[in-house]
């Protein structure tokens, strides 16, 4: 995938448009599913000690199965997470494929999403290189893909108010980075004063703050667990 998914993480609208057979929205709702997962769950199966054609190929079955299969049967926001649902799911189905001596490639006769797994090993490369277990290594990447994702909308809004420019200016300032410049080395550049850009950094940072909040909560049942969640977020980052 070269480009962030506009769907942060998993709306339960689209979980349950893909658990619904008789829906017309349903196959698009798994493809979306399968572009945003795809690859924490490639870390996973990497991180557990497949090589990397063959998770290539287990995470095909696995999106594969589930467009034949009623995994997504009864889910819901009020039984819990959706990605700690879909991990439970992988792991049973990953349990099932190495049982099999003869396991089919790319999910055989099953209908194959369009999954590109271009660059997935040198991404995977990147990993943190020290013992993290297959389920943080998946928290890490379903983490990391949400705020790219947010990072990405905010670019977004933005550009479309025209303000792109102070975007790609200001951006650095998001996070808490001891090497961003000065807000004198930007300002003159932008035309505007020291203190309109300390200004913009703060109202940028409320406007990416809330972006987050806002698809964390889209991704929950209970609005009571966002501030639980969104601290787990970060911890997962900083694994």
């Amino acid at each position: 995938m070269t480009e962030p998914e506009r769907f942060i993480t998993t709306p339960w609208t689209v979980v349950l448009a893909a658990a619904d057979r008789a829906s017309p929205e349903c196959d698009r709702a798994l493809e979306t599913l399968a572009r945003l997962y795809w690859y924490p769950l490639y870390a996973f199966v990497r991180r557990q000690g497949s090589p990397p054609q063959e998770a290539e190929d287990l995470v095909q079955g696995f999106f594969a199965r589930l467009l034949e299969k009623d995994y997504l049967e009864g889910v819901s926001p009020e039984k819990g997470r959706f990605r700690t649902f879909l991990l439970l799911c992988v792991k049973r189905f990953l349990a099932n494929e190495h049982d099999r001596a003869a396991a089919q490639k790319r999910g055989g006769g099953r209908r194959a999403l369009s999954l590109d797994f271009e660059g997935a090993e040198d991404r995977y490369g990147l990993e943190p290189a020290h013992q993290m277990t297959p389920e943080r290594i998946f928290e890490r990447r379903w983490a990391l893909t949400l705020l790219e994702n947010v990072l990405a909308a905010l670019e977004e809004d933005l550009a479309t108010a025209g303000k792109g420019h102070l975007f790609e200016a200001l951006k650095v300032y998001l996070a808490a980075d001891q090497n961003a410049p000065p807000y004198a080395a930007v300002a003159a550049p932008l035309g505007m004063t020291e203190g309109a850009v300390k200004v913009a950094v703060h109202r940028l940072r409320q406007q990416y703050q809330r972006l987050i909040r806002e698809e964390v909560a889209r991704t929950l049942g209970d609005p009571a667990e966002v501030e639980d969640e969104i601290r787990r977020l970060f911890e997962a980052v900083s694994l």
